[in-house]
């Protein structure tokens, strides 16, 4: 849920409440009620206006002693730190940044090493498979050379059977 501020009197728009204004320029004012509104439409000054956010805060009637503003001008003061501590947390820091790589490090490791091993197995039953592909071609040389000589053989006892 989106609150917004009047333009006018900086009162809080609750959804579904109040006007919208846009000007040509694409400028989108927000009016909390008619009387901002009207207010508006006849070029009045909010400062001057009393009933306005504004006109108390310039006449210096907003209340300025409260403890919820004193918190948070006191929320936005640095914190001091001694040097020495400052220094042993820094160390602490980087040491826990290497540890935190070297774990995340170790993690994707350890997740590849199930597909490594899986690749490996299937290699490798893929190669027993077709372990005629993978022999030396000097083996196969020597093997054609004596199928070759067979069939010379064979062919040379056939042309003497013939004559």
């Amino acid at each position: 849920m989106r609150l917004e501020k009047c333009f006018f009197c900086s009162a809080t728009i609750y959804p579904g409440h109040g006007v919208q204004f846009v000007r040509n320029d694409c400028k989108i004012f927000r009016f909390c009620r008619s009387k901002c509104y009207k207010a508006f439409n006849k070029k009045r000054n909010p400062r001057k206006t009393k009933w306005t956010k504004a006109f108390r805060k310039a006449a210096g009637k907003e209340l300025t002693v409260d403890p919820a503003f004193e918190f948070e001008k006191r929320r936005f003061e640095p914190v001091k730190y001694d040097r020495a501590l400052w220094q042993n947390t820094v160390q602490a820091m980087k040491r826990i940044e290497e540890i935190r790589v070297k774990r995340q490090n170790q993690f994707i490791l350890n997740r590849l090493k199930k597909g490594k091993e899986l690749r490996k197995e299937a290699g490798i039953l893929d190669v027993e498979k077709n372990i005629h592909l993978v022999k030396l071609p000097a083996a196969r040389a020597a093997k054609l050379e004596q199928k070759l000589v067979e069939v010379i053989t064979e062919e040379e006892d056939h042309e003497q059977m013939d004559n």
